[in-house]
């Protein structure tokens, strides 16, 4: 079956843009293998775990035990390397690479710290401890709200209103699974005619545990 010259035009024509544009592309064969070493600059040892990221692409790798890391990057793309402690140093790839392989040295600065003075001192005596307790002036405010923090009342408030914490929802779960795993194959216990649960339901009762709180 012999093809319409129309259609053999149209080939020819695609096949002909498609090696101009392979030859003028800049984007030709711009693949590149990135390799080398991250050191410190001071002493010219290897950073593991140096993070070495490609600049816009979402992308990238880490060093291993010896600093040594490999990557396919781009021709043109900008690579970051950062590590704690170390200053960042990024690099690009020459957009004129010859081939296809480029190999760094890259070392890095440490990133030197300053944290602010620390006095320390001895613990006070026992005696120091009691002279200042007695002797330290609380004002009204403050007398106040630690009185208002110890009222019984308030307390129940902030026990039925507040949340629980990780730990406590962790050992009620705890529980709840060894309870289970205790009683498993056989029915748990009815507190209906337990003495000890029902002087806790009465004391509940007369603390009006079961009142609406508004």
């Amino acid at each position: 079956m012999k093809l319409p010259i129309r259609y053999i035009l149209l080939l020819t024509v695609l096949l002909s843009a498609g090696k101009s544009f392979s030859q003028t592309s800049p984007y030709r064969d711009s693949v590149v293998q990135l390799y080398g070493v991250v050191m410190t600059a001071d002493s010219l040892q290897g950073i593991p775990s140096c993070s070495v990221i490609v600049e816009g692409k979402g992308r990238g790798t880490i060093t291993s035990y010896d600093g040594v890391f490999s990557i396919v990057v781009l021709k043109g793309d900008k690579i970051t390397f950062s590590s704690i402690g170390f200053k960042n140093r990024s690099i690009q790839i020459p957009l004129d690479l010859p081939e296809n392989q480029y190999s760094v040295i890259q070392l890095l600065v440490s990133d030197t710290a300053y944290l602010p003075a620390t006095i320390l001192k001895p613990r006070p005596t026992r005696e120091q401890f009691e002279r200042d307790f007695v002797n330290n002036k609380v004002s009204d405010d403050l007398y106040e709200t630690a009185r208002k923090n110890l009222n019984e009342a308030q307390r129940r408030v902030l026990i039925a209103s507040l949340p629980a914490d990780g730990r406590e929802a962790v050992n009620y779960q705890l529980r709840q699974q060894a309870s289970k795993a205790y009683y498993a194959g056989q029915l748990p216990p009815m507190n209906i005619l337990n003495p000890a649960a029902w002087a806790d339901f009465i004391q509940a009762w007369k603390r009006g545990d079961f009142k609406k709180k508004n």
